[in-house]
């Protein structure tokens, strides 16, 4: 039995863009014995999906920190490919920790590069796919994601629900269209008969609590759900609105109808969640985010079940 090693090591939206080319690596091995290396956060996530056998921790250890190189390096040991979808300085260096075997990713004399130039200026959906095109998979069959939507949460939900993000990454607060005007967004969904959810980590709550001051019907999840959660709670939701933050990439990726916020700090045409199979969403970009209008936020929802 062949063992092959997939890694990937985050962001939550990298993360569930892999999704496909996952699929399409275990079609690829269907007899191998595939471990993905990720870290501690997609551990559980990854521990539900179909497409592996075993999960594999990389803790990041510092280059002075020798015993986790040790460890990492015995992790890395005795596979016999390695398909790099994280393909950073940092994974490429893996090569040599892991015995310089077959190898699909950018670390210099890998077996497969990715030999693109301009792969730095693609999307991460069809940049991963010519990746592995250039190791030999041409068949990219939909990811399966009914695991993703299970188990059912155990939170009450009600039977028609709007998701909001409205948080994103802490060091880049100019991601985050104002939370008063989610706030407003909020008002006029429960006019339109869907309940909003806010959803983000207990960090964000100040942001839900603004929403929640404008719309009183609002329900606020921040900080009450693990990621395997979230996968259940997008499925279930009629649309999402939000800044681009992972859980868009999330409900994206489970089909809902998504309208996601993306100022100048970074390009939707690089980075935008993409649907099972490949569906750009609804995107507003603006510059600067708390110049995007109400109004226009409302004319740009799709349509939604």
């Amino acid at each position: 039995m062949s063992r092959i090693l997939v890694i990937k090591l985050g962001a939550l939206g990298d993360f569930v863009q892999a999704f496909g080319p996952f699929a399409a690596i275990r079609a690829r091995h269907p007899a191998a014995r595939i471990t993905l290396l990720t870290t501690p956060p997609f551990a559980a996530l990854a521990a539900l999906a179909p497409w592996f056998d075993a999960v594999a921790l990389d803790h990041r250890p510092a280059a002075w920190n020798l015993p986790g190189l040790w460890r990492l390096r015995r992790r890395l040991r005795g596979f016999d490919f390695v398909y790099d979808l994280q393909t950073s300085s940092r994974s490429s260096r893996y090569f040599r920790l892991a015995g310089r075997p077959g190898w699909s990713g950018i670390a210099s004399g890998a077996s497969h590069p990715h030999a693109n130039p301009g792969r730095d200026g693609m999307h991460t959906w069809e940049r991963q796919r010519e990746q592995l095109a250039m190791a030999g998979i041409s068949h990219f069959p939909p990811p399966e994601l009914g695991w993703l939507a299970r188990p059912a949460p155990s939170l009450a939900l009600p039977a028609r629900f709007a998701l909001l993000a409205p948080g994103a990454a802490a060091h880049r607060p100019a991601k985050r269209w104002p939370a008063e005007r989610f706030g407003a967004l909020a008002a006029l969904l429960v006019e339109r008969g869907l309940t909003p959810v806010v959803i983000g980590t207990a960090a964000e709550a100040p942001l839900a609590a603004v929403i929640l001051a404008a719309c009183p019907q609002a329900v606020d999840l921040t900080g009450r759900t693990a990621m395997v959660e979230l996968g259940p709670i997008a499925a279930r939701a009629s649309l999402a609105v939000g800044n681009d933050t992972g859980p868009m990439h999330l409900a994206a990726a489970l089909g809902c109808p998504c309208l996601v916020l993306f100022s100048g700090e970074s390009d939707p045409a690089l980075t935008a969640p993409r649907g099972p199979a490949g569906e750009w969403p609804a995107v507003l970009r603006e510059d600067d985010l708390a110049a995007l209008r109400l109004e226009r936020v409302v004319a740009a929802l799709p349509a939604w079940h």
